[in-house]
Formats: structure tokens, sequence, C-alpha cells
């Protein structure tokens, strides 16, 4: 199960003294409990999956702001967080693939103009889920219905 490689990792990242590892599951973890306690649920993996994409896209936004603010030293470190959570996650898909699947969906919903697009949108992310982050799935949709 995923939380159980999370505390491994966690374990050799602390005997290693790898403090941004360290401190990236920390975070990981952290969110997986606070989702437990306020739910009153056990994570399955399929959500902590979420969850790490969701740390993942969180730094990949703050990402740009650093770059405007040219704070290097905070560059690289959300660089290296980014690709620690990558590690958890399934393997990102291309635009190309992200498109023949889109394109499947809107056949599928019968899709016409961008009217449908919250249709096709939901197809989507249940179909795709953190294989691909929405950004790029809006994007492709829209091109597709345009």
């Amino acid at each position: 199960m995923l939380k159980e490689k999370l505390l491994e990792d966690l374990k050799s990242a602390m005997k290693d003294k790898n403090e941004i590892r360290k401190n990236t599951v920390q975070m990981v973890r952290a969110a997986i409990l606070q989702i437990e306690k306020d739910k009153n649920i056990q994570v399955e993996d399929n959500q902590i999956i979420e969850i790490i994409a969701k740390e993942s896209k969180k730094r990949k936004d703050s990402l740009e702001d650093y770059k405007k603010a040219d704070r290097q030293d905070i560059i690289e470190q959300v660089e290296q967080e980014i690709a620690i959570l990558a590690e958890y996650l399934p393997k990102q898909l291309s635009k190309e693939e992200i498109t023949t699947i889109v394109a499947d969906i809107i056949k599928k919903v019968e899709a016409t103009s961008i009217k449908d697009m919250g249709k096709v949108m939901k197809e989507a992310k249940e179909q795709i889920g953190a294989a691909a982050d929405g950004k790029t799935i809006n994007e492709v949709v829209k091109e597709l219905l345009a």
C-alpha cells in the first residue's frame, strides 16, 4: 500500500539526512492524516494519489511566481519537491495521448459544442485521473470542441 511506502521512504530519508525528501514525504503524510481525521475514513491508494497530485500542482503553480521573483534558492527546492512527488504519481500522459482519449470521450458523450464541455471534462477526469493535470485536459477539450 502507498501509505506504507511513504512511511518507509520517510524513515530512509531521515536516515540519509535528506531534508527535502523528508519534508516532502511528511507533508504528504500530514495531508493524508488530515483527510482521514476530517472525514473519519481510511484513505485508499487512489485517494492518496489524488492528494499527491494536488500537492504537486500547488508546487507547479507556485513555481511561476518564484521564477518571476527570481528566487533561485526556492525554485531549486520546489523543483526537487515536484520530482519527489512525481515518483508516487502514475506516468503522466503526453498531450497526444490526452487528445486521443478526449476525442473518444467526445464521440461517446456526443458532444458537439463548447456547451458540452462540462460533460466531457467530467468523463475525462474520471478516465484520466492523476495521469494528467486538469489544466492540460481542459486545454485539449477546448481545442477539440472549438
